[in-house]
């Protein structure tokens, strides 16, 4: 096999979760255009139905899927092996990145002294339960065929406290910060990755994590310019600076990694 036939994904299942989020669209469009067959889960069955439409492809599915209900993972699965006998890459996608709808409120909800009990309890459900749960029902029938990548979406801020002064707007304000809970659960996930791979290792199964950085979707000019400063590269990530990194974890290209973490953050976390 030549290194550039490594990267091919042809004849492999690959399951993305959160796929009708910013990243899990151009999660799946990578696995597709890579030669694998995917299943598009989210909770959001419309946003998923919308990606496998822009898709235009034969090889990708839209599928409905609550992470943090087993039952609901059971139902994805047998749907998965039913149609294609396995399940070769699990990109645990699915999280919660905190929003504030009302302006007025967000400086002050998202404090870290009066950050609200219910919103750190629903991301830990999702952001590291989800991963958990994910990685049991779908990775241990990996384990049992021999074989399989797991791929957890992690982030920079499971690498470094989030830089508050990012979220301060052009007229010097606090516009809100960046809570405590999103840290926390990619941090979570960077320690699951390393545990999960010492546990599988010996089945086939092997499990990486890819930190990306900030990725630019509609953001105010300020703060992209102020990320851009922060960040060696100078600018955010577009959506499609993922989808090497992603085929390359998925792939026969990295069948001597498991237990890693790769960090394409532009630089964000050299300084």
């Amino acid at each position: 096999m030549s290194h550039f036939n490594g990267f091919s994904l042809e004849g492999k299942t690959a399951v993305v979760t959160g796929a009708a989020g910013l990243l899990g669209r151009t999660h799946c469009k990578a696995l597709v255009e890579a030669g694998a067959t995917v299943f598009a889960a989210d909770i959001d069955f419309n946003g998923c139905q919308n990606v496998v439409n822009d898709l235009n492809k034969l090889n990708v599915s839209a599928c409905a899927l609550d992470v943090t209900e087993p039952e609901s993972l059971k139902v994805l699965l047998d749907k998965i092996l039913d149609a294609t006998g396995s399940v070769d890459v699990l990109v645990n996608n699915a999280a919660i990145n905190d929003t504030f709808e009302d302006p007025s409120t967000s400086l002050e909800l998202s404090k870290f002294e009066q950050y609200p009990l219910e919103m750190w309890k629903k991301s830990l459900d999702v952001n590291v339960t989800g991963v958990f749960l994910c990685s049991q029902i779908i990775g241990s029938k990996m384990a049992d065929l021999g074989s399989g990548s797991i791929i957890n979406i992690a982030s920079t801020y499971g690498l470094v406290g989030p830089d508050q002064s990012l979220y301060i707007d052009k007229d010097g304000n606090q516009q809100m910060f960046k809570s405590a809970i999103y840290p926390t659960t990619k941090g979570a996930v960077l320690s699951f990755t390393r545990f999960l791979a010492a546990y599988w290792g010996k089945n086939g199964v092997r499990v990486n994590s890819l930190s990306p950085g900030g990725v630019q979707n509609d953001q105010d000019k300020f703060f992209v310019a102020e990320y851009s400063r922060r960040t060696p590269l100078g600018r955010m990530a577009v959506q499609d600076d993922y989808m090497g990194a992603l085929i390359y974890l998925a792939s026969d290209a990295s069948s001597y990694m498991t237990g890693a973490n790769l960090v394409v953050d532009g630089g964000f976390t050299v300084w």
